[in-house]
């Protein structure tokens, strides 16, 4: 690990809260209630990545019989999303916006799909960067989908930004 994403204690506790599938799901209900309606799960975090799942049902579906794309952007959106409000857990405040995205589709999506971002170290040295300077800091994070049998049903890339607040 790097020194930017050492494993720091606000970080731990934050983990340990959002892997809680209760206490997940009262924060999308509250905060994110699309989300929460869609169905998402995270499956794993960690300082490096973490893993979102969503699932092909009623509530997610298009008319084409498969996930509606907006519903594999929440989740791939998640994905980085998560890593990103972990590492602003671990010190000054930070702003964070996603000023940026877009995905490719390869495969229809049906079933459990999971995204999985590894891009966590990317997202700490951002924050750390523009904790440093006071200036805003941008990283282009990849969340790629997959379906029950490995294969790739999306890609998307999300530009992040983060300015640290004075």
């Amino acid at each position: 690990m790097t020194p930017t994403t050492i494993d720091t204690p606000q970080a731990a506790a934050f983990r340990r809260q959002v892997l809680n599938p209760m206490k997940l799901r009262l924060f999308m209900l509250q905060k994110l209630p699309m989300a929460w309606l869609a169905g998402l799960r995270l499956t794993q975090l960690t300082p490096e990545l973490a893993a979102v799942t969503i699932r092909y049902k009623y509530l997610t579906q298009n008319p084409f019989r498969s996930l509606y794309f907006a519903c594999l952007a929440m989740a791939a959106e998640l994905a980085s999303g998560i890593q990103a409000m972990m590492h602003v857990q671990t010190g000054g405040p930070v702003s964070m916006l996603v000023t940026g995205i877009q995905g490719d589709f390869t495969k229809k999506a049906v079933g459990l799909i999971t995204f999985t971002c590894p891009d966590g170290a990317l997202i700490a040295q951002a924050v750390a960067e523009s904790r440093a300077t006071g200036e805003g800091r941008t990283v282009v994070c990849t969340s790629t989908g997959l379906d029950e049998a490995g294969d790739v049903v999306a890609v998307f890339r999300l530009t992040w930004s983060f300015r640290a607040k004075r």
